[in-house]
């Protein structure tokens, strides 16, 4: 019998539209946020829009610069969630 073993990932939910362009995602998560320069909006860096929500699977190593970016957000609309 093979076990697989795989680690724990996480994904990225950004609800752009609400964004105010703080800029407070990309102070602290430059890896995975940038601001837009047409709009001024924060963009989840190779996110997929799903109906206005923008997903990005991330690896572990990653989580806690999401969670940081989440946590300095202002108007909540960064969210972090464990993939099993």
């Amino acid at each position: 019998m093979a076990f697989l073993y795989t680690m724990a990932h996480y994904k990225i939910i950004h609800q752009r539209e609400k964004c105010i362009g703080c800029n407070y995602c990309v102070e602290v998560a430059p890896d995975l946020f940038e601001i837009d320069t047409d709009d001024g909006k924060a963009n989840l860096l190779h996110a997929v829009n799903k109906k206005g929500f923008f997903v990005l699977d991330i690896p572990v190593f990653q989580k806690e610069n999401g969670v940081i970016a989440a946590n300095h957000c202002p108007v909540n609309i960064i969210q972090v969630r464990e993939i099993k």
